[in-house]
């Protein structure tokens, strides 16, 4: 009997999650649509276009985003994504980035490069760090850990299926549409009425504190389409009519080769959403907390070329007579050389065994980006408190309390280059 393997179980995750998310955010079909029209005429009109990346794979790619409150529903997370091929890729700890956001996260994705030409599904995934005095107060944290414990995300029975999947590395055709249904299924917006004066509460902490565990389910926070021109996109997006964020989060746009990633999306639209109030009446109202984000790719660098980016995003941040776009432009070419080339001889960016021709794409995230896009998108920032940050929230920490061991990214981007 034939049987559908973790990779093609990917492809049918990501393919139905991206048809739900556009049924309950109608822009998100815009938006791919406008991606799709931007990277066909690209790839027409420059030659060479596809050494990041097969047309093929970039119109099939995407990452969503979810929120998770305790370290028992990431494990659960972790176990659900390992039967779709996709395994913990780095620690990013959002609490130290302008605005703090309020939460830890890893992106699961697969980690072989085969596997990531079939399909590089990716979901961000964020956790609530309750134990953090500069958010959460004794008396808000017992109140958010009682909610929390109170709700089952995900229903055992998937996870154990889920289990069983990743360890046989595939099922049956029958068993492989009841499970990715049902893995759909969690992630969907549900309509049950928010407690206002618990939500409320929780957003004077952080919209996404609010998101997270204001509500008795989880749902995909955005899901990204990949493009090729994001600029042109950005251009097209707005000539639409469409509300974007200020500016493209990222390494500014230059003649030379594209590094790490580059986002924008659309401002979070306001959500019809119900409320049940103290006296127990339920009444209509919105929320903004889902918009849609669109990436841009480049090769992946190394740690010294990582350390040469930092320093020329900070020289772009000291600018005061311009704005941040053109004042990262003009600093650019004095950290970084115009040609792949150049990139290789310094050893700044990774290249399949040292060829400048063959790029690896950077597959993963930059917190200063998230936190960018997250504020452009909040109605308000989060002000963290005077007590000091919980420092039990590591890598190492996460990697114990999901029971899975969490990938470097550095580790995985020289095994491809070698």
């Amino acid at each position: 009997m034939r049987r559908v393997d973790t990779a093609e179980l990917r492809t049918r995750f990501a393919q139905a999650l991206s048809a739900m998310y556009g049924a309950e955010v109608p822009a998100y079909k815009t938006l791919v649509e406008v991606a799709g029209q931007v990277n066909r005429e690209y790839l027409a009109a420059s030659p060479g276009a596809d050494r990041l990346g097969s047309a093929d794979r970039v119109s099939a790619e995407r990452h969503g985003a979810i929120r998770v409150g305790t370290a028992s529903e990431l494990a659960d997370v972790a176990d659900l994504f390992a039967a779709f091929g996709m395994y913990p890729v780095g620690f990013y700890d959002l609490r130290d980035a302008a605005p703090p956001v309020p939460v830890v996260s890893t992106a699961f994705r697969p980690i072989d490069a085969d596997e990531l030409e079939r399909n590089p599904f990716r979901v961000f995934t964020s956790m609530l760090a309750t134990s953090d005095g500069r958010f959460f107060e004794p008396h808000l944290r017992r109140r958010v850990r009682r909610f929390l414990s109170a709700r089952e995300l995900f229903d055992p029975a998937l996870i154990a299926e889920a289990r069983r999947i990743a360890a046989h590395g595939g099922t049956t055709p029958e068993r492989a549409a009841w499970f990715v249904d049902a893995a759909v299924a969690v992630f969907a917006l549900r309509r049950e009425p928010i407690d206002k004066i618990w939500y409320d509460q929780l957003a004077r902490v952080s919209a996404v504190a609010a998101d997270i565990a204001g509500l008795p389910s989880t749902h995909i926070n955005h899901l990204t389409p990949r493009v090729l021109d994001i600029d042109e996109l950005y251009r097209r997006m707005t000539a639409r009519g469409i509300t974007m964020i200020d500016a493209i989060q990222g390494p500014p746009r230059w003649d030379g080769p594209d590094v790490l990633l580059r986002q924008t999306s659309f401002r979070a639209l306001a959500e019809p959403r119900r409320f049940r109030h103290r006296d127990g009446s339920v009444t209509r109202g919105t929320l903004r907390v889902r918009f849609g984000e669109v990436e841009a790719r480049g090769v992946a660098l190394t740690p010294k070329g990582r350390q040469r980016y930092d320093k020329a995003m900070a020289a772009a941040d000291l600018a005061v007579d311009s704005t941040w776009q053109k004042a990262a432009e003009s600093v650019w070419p004095q950290y970084f050389p115009a040609t792949d080339a150049g990139l290789a001889a310094d050893g700044l960016a990774f290249y399949r065994q040292g060829d400048p021709t063959r790029p690896i794409v950077y597959e993963d995230f930059l917190p200063r980006s998230a936190a960018g896009i997250f504020r452009s998108n909040l109605d308000s920032d989060t002000i963290a408190g005077g007590d000091s940050p919980d420092t039990r929230y590591n890598l190492d920490w996460m990697s114990g309390a999901i029971g899975h061991h969490i990938h470097n990214p550095y580790t995985l981007y020289e095994k491809a280059a070698q």
